[in-house]
């Protein structure tokens, strides 16, 4: 609300590394509850839900009007199903993806976009401000809404077993990806999330295909 929109869009992006961690650490300390499950969801609510759409809106979208607030609408309201339908779709759709594009993964989308522009214009890359860029603003959170919301399947890192042995070249990959975020995080994670947060209509679409080869061979 200070116009700090850069401190705003890192908090969102630390608040990602908190909620990746808040079940791990509730598993190992054997404090799971019913209550914290409704708990997180308030929270990814709060975080990934309502604070994007106010940050994207007070950067960009204020000044478009109706327009504006019908975006940040969308993404609040995407948000609020899909968090929903994740809470009832446990146990029953396949674990290693997400039916939707989670909403960790909208909110780093969004206010991703908010934090490489704030970042290339204090570096004077380029002169673009939030009213500058407001199209692209309203196209990638309305995006980020709708997709949420979507059937498509986005790949969840759910069938990942740190327990057990990994190749070698693992760590070296590993090393890489933190020194390539160490260089530019806003870039690289902006990009990073905007080819994730188009995956899952690569796959949808690759799916698809398979299912008409599979048809047309019988």
């Amino acid at each position: 609300m200070n116009n700090r929109f850069e401190i705003a869009a890192v908090a969102i992006f630390i608040a990602m590394v908190l909620d990746g961690l808040d079940g791990r650490v509730a598993r190992l300390t054997g404090t799971q509850s019913a209550f914290g499950e409704q708990y997180d969801s308030m929270s990814d609510m709060v975080s990934f839900g309502l604070a994007p759409a106010l940050v994207v809106y007070e950067w960009s979208l204020r000044g478009m009007g109706k327009l504006g607030w019908l975006a940040a609408f969308v993404y609040v309201a995407g948000a609020a199903l899909r968090l929903a339908r994740f809470n009832t779709n446990i146990g029953v759709v396949d674990k290693r993806f997400f039916q939707g594009m989670p909403s960790p993964a909208a909110a780093a989308l969004v206010t991703g976009l908010v934090w490489i522009a704030t970042d290339l214009r204090e570096t004077r890359w380029i002169d673009a401000t939030g009213g500058d860029l407001r199209w692209l603003a309203w196209a990638i959170t309305v995006y980020a809404g709708v997709t949420m919301v979507s059937s498509a399947p986005f790949y969840s890192f759910k069938d990942i077993n740190l327990k057990r042995s990994v190749p070698y070249m693992v760590l070296p990959l590993l090393v890489l990806g933190f020194v390539l975020v160490s260089s530019d995080p806003p870039t690289v994670l902006f990009s990073l999330f905007m080819l994730y947060a188009l995956s899952g209509y690569v796959v949808w679409v690759w799916r698809r295909l398979n299912l008409r080869r599979q048809a047309a061979s019988n």
